[in-house]
């Protein structure tokens, strides 16, 4: 009887522990960003005082952090900006390009690309990924460290003001690729968002060969060995058959982009089409790869989207033939 007392009392406690595991092992916030290279281009002076530019007075209405959650048991470190106000949110999980430092977070990342999207009433969390800005772990340039993002759905319910039952994507360049893997991979994901997106690894090392050598070969385990296997991978393109049909895509690109170039989403697109996934493609006249040229419009075509799809449950739109 005592023994069999005692398996329950180790039970329940082994329950309760693993009911308090968390997944956010630190959240700090960034009160003071005047240290912050950015904080010259946000702030001008205005009768002796340093004020905000009036494009970006929301700061005043929205918080930065620093956060480190697990993924795989590693310590993966990013950002968090939400409304200061008290309130349920919808979700934005954010991507980002680059590799290893470049296109890293930052706090001018926080500030800007994620609360541009914050000041409008949702909670955006961004991730380094794995062997980046201070993360444990090794970088896969689209491998294993694509569960750093998907975990994020249950980050945030570990967020007091986050509506985890609307959560969208949003990822630029590599973000995009990151994107696109993700969408076959979790279910939790209601609307995405990609701009400059790679679809095409086999497209990008034949424009530059260099991002073969200098990042692919460097990061994705045995990439010799397993070329075409790494490469399929990670290029929706080869199977946009995959996509879930619930998840409207909007797709962001400029015309005159070098790096990804439009071609990989106008391809892309093609294939959404065939499997009648869900879609709105825009190409910006004159478009480097950040759309810098456009960056109004392009924040605002990013907003309506989360809004229809996200704040406002808008039906997903009929991709079967009709009309007169």
């Amino acid at each position: 009887m005592k023994c069999y007392k005692l398996l329950i009392f180790v039970l329940l406690f082994s329950s309760c522990k693993a009911q308090e595991t968390k997944l956010i092992v630190s959240k700090e916030l960034i009160a003071d960003i005047s240290g912050a290279p950015i904080y010259s281009s946000l702030t001008e002076e205005i009768n002796g005082k340093i004020e905000w530019k009036e494009e970006y007075n929301y700061l005043d209405r929205i918080d930065i952090y620093k956060i480190t959650y697990l993924s795989d048991d590693l310590k993966i470190n990013g950002l968090l900006v939400k409304p200061k106000k008290k309130g349920k949110y919808p979700c934005v999980i954010y991507n980002r390009g680059g590799n290893r430092d470049f296109s890293a977070l930052t706090i001018a990342t926080g500030a800007i690309r994620l609360g541009a999207i914050a000041k409008e009433g949702y909670v955006v969390i961004a991730s380094q990924y794995r062997g980046n800005g201070g993360s444990e772990g090794k970088e896969e340039f689209g491998g294993a460290e694509v569960n750093d993002i998907t975990i994020l759905t249950e980050v945030l319910k570990e967020i007091e003001s986050a509506d985890t039952d609307k959560i969208g994507m949003y990822g630029w360049s590599r973000g995009g690729m990151m994107t696109y893997i993700a969408l076959t991979k979790t279910d939790k994901i209601k609307a995405a968002v990609v701009g400059g997106a790679v679809s095409n690894l086999y497209s990008i090392i034949e424009d530059r060969p260099k991002m073969e050598t200098a990042v692919l070969a460097e990061l994705i385990p045995k990439y010799s060995e397993n070329k075409e296997i790494e490469l399929t991978k990670r290029s929706a393109i080869k199977w946009t058959d995959k996509f879930p049909k619930n998840v409207p895509i909007l797709m962001l690109h400029g015309n005159a982009d070098w790096r990804v170039k439009p071609e990989q989403s106008l391809q892309l697109a093609l294939k959404l089409e065939e499997n009648r996934i869900p879609y709105r493609l825009i190409i910006f006249e004159g478009g480097d790869h950040g759309i810098s040229e456009h960056t109004k419009e392009v924040t605002e075509q990013i907003i309506k989207w989360f809004n229809r799809f996200l704040k406002n449950n808008e039906p997903l739109p009929d991709m079967e033939p009709h009309g007169r």
